[in-house]
């Protein structure tokens, strides 16, 4: 038979190992590659790691609450290739006990079923996963917190709110948690490693609100809701496609021959959240192949995956993202590219100005977009052809809405 290891993978810059917290399989399950089989606790978020390949879970080597390096192997699962003729059947549910299970790796002590025990334990309180992370960061117990999400489920705000009343505040130091301590090291290697320089522009919305009524009608009421950030995703993807040279990541040492401009396979766009006490940046892939309505439906997938902690391993490998503060943000702004992409998009919150438009005077709602690039990619006359062309796009009329 071939056994097949499930590995631990790379999800983030600063990821270096993991805290399992849930397994969605027990041993003797059918699996099938691609479909979630174990949760994995990062500093930043909480993980779905995928099956590496179908077939039937024949040993769990690192139980729930027990930590894992990147690389490290974490399960073995039997491959359904192995099974020859029998792999039309339904897999077994069951391991044959005969079957003689492969060498834990070193550190893995506990057994499978401590962590079942575990995992059944852990949820027992309707939770999610990134409200059950901060509660265990401040000690606080769930099973004293009413939910505020579907059927009682306790959500990050809930936890959150546990913690403002439990802590009140004070001006002693505070340790940083996990999350902002990853983007901690995050920034410091972004400002360390990247030189960094910005262009700015105001882009005038006018245009762009009413082709939102429109599309509105259009798309009819079951449709989801168009926002700004859809229509700037799908134009800051068309801008990529016209320059390439920014579509692309450096790596390497400037100093070392090996250093080198890495172009990206399309427009993947990272889009800034904000949760709890640190942002996350999930990615849209392809947003060049995409109309506004399957962008719309893609960014909210985004949000709610990055609410309920649950990034994917390819939500790392943007060249570009988006933070937009929205109404309660300063005019303008600049932001920090999130390594190891090229460029930041910083949008302004959208308020009233008085522009000249055909030698009137007018008042029109307008915002600064402000763009940081890593110098290393572009020079600031590209920079500036980019911005002016994104803009071009955003207040005209050429959109794709299917």
């Amino acid at each position: 038979m071939t056994q097949v290891a499930q590995e631990i993978p790379k999800v983030g810059l600063v990821m270096d190992e993991v805290k399992i917290v849930r397994w969605f399989k027990n041993v003797g399950d059918s699996v099938a590659a691609g479909e979630p089989l174990l949760e994995v606790e990062t500093e930043k978020s909480v993980v779905e790691i995928e099956a590496a390949a179908t077939g039937l879970l024949t040993q769990i080597l690192v139980p729930v609450d027990s930590r894992a390096a990147v690389g490290d192997q974490v399960a073995w699962i039997e491959s359904v290739e192995s099974q020859g003729a029998a792999a039309a059947a339904p897999v077994p549910r069951r391991v044959d006990p005969g079957t003689a299970a492969p060498t834990p790796p070193r550190g893995a002590s506990a057994g499978v079923d401590e962590a079942r025990d575990v995992a059944r334990d852990a949820a027992r309180i309707r939770s999610t996963p990134v409200a059950r992370k901060l509660a265990g960061e401040h000690g606080i117990d769930l099973g004293g917190i009413t939910g505020s999400g579907p059927g009682g489920r306790v959500q990050l705000d809930d936890v959150q709110r546990a913690i403002d009343a439990s802590h009140p505040a004070d001006t002693a130091a505070q340790p940083l948690s996990p999350m902002r301590r990853a983007l901690a090291r995050a920034m410091s290697l972004s400002n360390a490693t990247i030189p960094q320089f910005t262009v700015t522009r105001s882009v005038d919305w006018t245009e762009l609100q009413a082709l939102r009524r429109e599309f509105a009608v259009r798309l009819g009421s079951a449709a989801p809701t168009l926002s700004v950030n859809d229509f700037l995703l799908q134009a800051i993807a068309r801008t990529l496609i016209e320059f390439p040279a920014l579509n692309a990541t450096f790596s390497g040492d400037p100093d070392s021959a090996d250093a080198r401009i890495v172009p990206a396979s399309g427009a993947h766009i990272g889009l800034v959240v904000a949760v709890g006490d640190g942002l996350l940046v999930p990615v849209i892939h392809h947003v060049e192949q995409l109309g506004l309505a399957e962008i719309s439906r893609r960014r909210k997938d985004c949000v709610e995956r990055s609410l309920k902690g649950r990034l994917k391993r390819e939500d790392a490998d943007a060249t570009i993202s988006i933070s937009n503060l929205g109404a309660e943000g300063p005019d303008r702004f600049t932001a920090i590219i999130n390594p190891p992409q090229s460029a930041i998009l910083a949008v302004g919150r959208r308020r009233d100005g008085v522009v000249a438009k055909e030698g009137a005077i007018v008042v029109r709602p307008i915002s600064d977009l402000t763009l940081t690039v890593d110098h290393r990619i572009a020079d600031g006359r590209l920079a500036s052809r980019f911005l002016a062309r994104l803009i071009e796009i955003l207040e005209g009329h050429d959109w794709r809405l299917e």
